[in-house]
């Protein structure tokens, strides 16, 4: 590996509901594998330490971040000098709200940033409050955007990203099998539009006998182009990236550069909602 060239890794896991100690220990020895294969940044799926239908449960499950699935996975971190990026229940400041939060956690040991998901699928507009803002996060050799599930469908969100500096965006996903082809479609148009790298870690396995999820995690690159996809029920899949391809694509096709931005504010303000 060269400093140009960077391995990055997608966990792709099913879960059991309402066990954060088995969902840890899966999760993290999923990381080591990561780890072991030299992923320098891990993304995890979504509610990966709860699971996903634990609406009965959420004020009783969610945490603060920092706390403690942070805490664990600094320690792994700094041990293993990589970035980890996971999304759990969050406490809000405000009591008997939970927010669905993306955090990375960064090879110093160290908490670096949190995502609060702002868009949100069907029923978690009565589990969680929104969010309102877009970090990115320079994590040194790349800067992470941060996206949760149901956004992916949202371009917005990546492009704001993107243009405030984003070269990877990283989607932890509970994505249902019933959409898959919006998956399927999104995933790459994202990564194509903003000429930026994609991770997105969908989660596996059924819930409440009900709620299907559809895996195929994977890694996409500035050109739309899938490098990897997982296919099995618990997996992590690795592909070696290199950042200067996203500047050499943003040339190739110079989206964000001919994106009339104030002419976009313009029409959005217009717009009567």
């Amino acid at each position: 590996m060269t400093s140009s060239h960077v391995k990055i890794a997608s966990i792709q896991m099913n879960c059991v509901l309402q066990d954060k100690q088995k969902n840890m220990e899966k999760a993290i020895d999923l990381i080591y594998e990561a780890c072991q294969k030299g992923a320098k940044l891990i993304v995890l799926p979504e509610l990966f330490n709860t699971g996903y239908r634990v609406e009965d449960v959420d004020i009783e499950m969610a945490e603060n971040i920092p706390g403690e699935t942070t805490d664990r996975l600094e320690m792994i971190a700094k041990k293993e000098k990589v970035n980890i990026i996971g999304c759990i229940l969050e406490k809000g400041e405000i009591t008997g709200t939970v927010y669905d939060t993306a955090f990375i956690v960064g090879p110093d040991g160290l908490y670096k940033e949190k995502y609060r998901k702002i868009y949100l699928w069907d029923q978690e507009n009565v589990r969680f409050k929104k969010g309102n803002n877009y970090p990115v996060v320079d994590i040194g050799w790349a800067k992470v955007g941060l996206q949760i599930c149901y956004e992916v469908g949202f371009p917005e969100g990546a492009r704001i990203l993107s243009l405030k500096g984003a070269n990877i965006i990283a989607y932890p996903s509970a994505f249902g099998l019933a959409r898959l082809y919006a998956w399927d479609i999104a995933t790459r148009s994202r990564a194509l539009e903003n000429g930026v790298y994609v991770i997105a870690s969908n989660r596996t396995g059924t819930e409440k006998n009900v709620t299907i999820f559809a895996g195929h995690s994977r890694i996409i690159d500035p050109r739309g182009r899938i490098l990897s996809e997982a296919t099995k029920m618990d997996e992590v899949i690795i592909s070696e990236i290199s950042i200067n391809e996203v500047t050499k694509q943003r040339r190739q096709i110079p989206y964000l550069r001919d994106l009339n931005t104030f002419m976009m504010i313009r029409e959005l303000e217009s717009i009567k909602m």
